[in-house]
């Protein structure tokens, strides 16, 4: 998949200037990285509690987190796994090569100055790496003190994450604008968003039942689309439920054991996702690049420069009508025409005209157009091979053990260590002597091959200088 990338993709977004509209370039990092599940939600949601709970619940939480009702998370936070509990200022973690963070150098320093990498040791961090957000502020708060873009930090890690949590408060459903903000940057990933309804223990049956309907409402106004979300009812930390709705908590159970499951799903999946995301990359390469070209096309080469370009800018939905139609692209390739109206200002605010965008270069469109047929489908029929999945459910399986029901072992306990890291271990561990085992098969069967031809082809040679 990197090589794929390095040779197909990447000479293309550096040729159209695909980072000034859109992202930074990927590293060889960004793609072995361990799959990320993003928390976003209010203050006082708890998301710190959920991840601490995913944790096993430690005394201390994780290395510098905080809860309480108040707003206690004023960064974002990587939770992964280290050799030793220890916090990574983000200026250090962004330019870290071992870490896939490099990318979040473009925010700027006084972004980087509110995010920070929290190493610790957990089974659970061996697989997936935790982001927690800060909470998103209502009212006067979310127009003051944020001195970065948190939309587009969010989407940074919602286009990186292989699941999005959206957490919501049982007792506060309202969301505020900063939080439609950050939802809209979302678009374009729907399909990895989960709704948790988190401490709906604290309200009532019936309460819940209008607590519920009020959500969906609320969701429906903001991701204007007509599919339903899952929604998750339960409550994700150590303290047992509330007697308020003492006959729901079985619904409560199932709810939990489902979110788990869609998290124990992310380790087995990671690699199809990873495809995934270099395919949709690659599709918004190219159009980027056939839009450019198609804009460089219709300027003028001497005279009304400067008028043509105004009409261009202010028209760019016609622009991607066109090149809709003359290249076969289908409209949801496209991104959004407003969104990259600012980006193409900005991009033309530092001096450079629509004159100075590339043409089209027919040998770096066809050479992507191979990939995707020919490389990244060989990629998905590899990973389509039962092989990659045998022993997943056994592998994945002590998660449930450990957080379901409310029968966490203490963490640090030899409950905690034993069982299902030790058979994570030695599920690793056959599969990968399994594979050695074929590789070396193919290896001498391969050199067989030859030597029978090599064998072959000399027999021939002394039967014609016999004759």
């Amino acid at each position: 998949l990197k090589r794929a990338y390095a040779e197909n993709i990447k000479p293309l977004e550096e040729h159209y200037h695909y980072d000034s509209f859109f992202n930074l370039p990927l590293t060889d990092m960004d793609i072995e990285a361990k799959p990320f599940v993003l928390l976003i939600g209010q203050y006082s949601v708890g998301k710190t509690s959920f991840i601490n709970h995913l944790l096993g619940d430690p005394p201390k939480g994780y290395p510098g987190s905080n809860v309480g009702p108040e707003p206690t998370t004023d960064r974002f936070v990587a939770i992964t796994h280290g050799a030793a509990d220890r916090v990574t200022p983000g200026n250090a973690a962004a330019v870290n090569p071992n870490m896939p963070f490099t990318g979040l150098q473009a925010f700027g320093n006084a972004f980087l100055q509110k995010f920070q990498v929290a190493e610790m040791r957990s089974s659970i961090l061996d697989h997936v790496t935790l982001i927690d957000t800060p909470g998103v502020l209502s009212g006067e708060k979310q127009r003051i003190g944020r001195n970065y873009d948190m939309p587009q930090v969010c989407r940074w890690f919602a286009e990186r994450s292989d699941l999005v949590l959206l957490l919501f408060d049982a007792h506060k459903l309202d969301i505020s604008d900063e939080l439609k903000d950050v939802i809209e940057a979302l678009r374009g990933h729907d399909d990895k968003i989960r709704i948790v309804l988190n401490k709906s223990d604290q309200v009532s049956p019936r309460q819940l039942l209008r607590v519920y309907g009020s959500l969906m409402w609320s969701l429906g106004k903001v991701f204007k689309t007509p599919e339903v979300s899952r929604v998750y009812i339960s409550s994700f930390w150590k303290v047992p439920y509330s007697d308020k709705n003492t006959g729901v908590h079985e619904i409560f159970d199932q709810e939990k054991e489902d979110l788990f499951r869609d998290l124990l799903d992310i380790p087995r999946y990671a690699a199809v996702r990873r495809v995934n995301e270099v395919v949709k990359r690659a599709r918004t390469a190219k159009v980027h690049a056939l839009v450019c070209a198609t804009i460089r096309q219709m300027m003028p080469a001497v005279w009304g420069g400067e008028k043509r370009q105004r009409e261009i800018v202010g028209n760019l939905d016609v622009v991607f009508t066109a090149v809709s139609i003359e290249h076969g692209i289908p409209p949801g390739d496209f991104p959004d025409v407003s969104v990259y109206k600012k980006r193409l200002d900005l991009w033309l605010e530092t001096g450079k005209s629509l004159r100075s965008m590339p043409k089209l270069d027919k040998p770096l469109i066809d050479r992507l157009d191979e990939c995707l047929k020919v490389q990244l489908s060989e990629l998905m029929g590899l990973l389509a091979n039962p092989r990659w999945s045998e022993g997943a459910d056994e592998a994945a399986s002590f998660l449930p053990r450990r957080l379901a029901l409310g029968t966490t072992p203490p963490h640090g306990s030899r409950a905690w260590e034993a069982g299902g890291d030790q058979q994570l271990v030695s599920v690793v561990r056959g599969e990968r002597d399994a594979l050695l085992r074929e590789k070396d098969a193919l290896r001498s069967e391969k050199l067989q091959r030859e030597q029978d031809a090599i064998r072959s082809e000399r027999e021939s040679v002394r039967a014609e200088l016999h004759a």
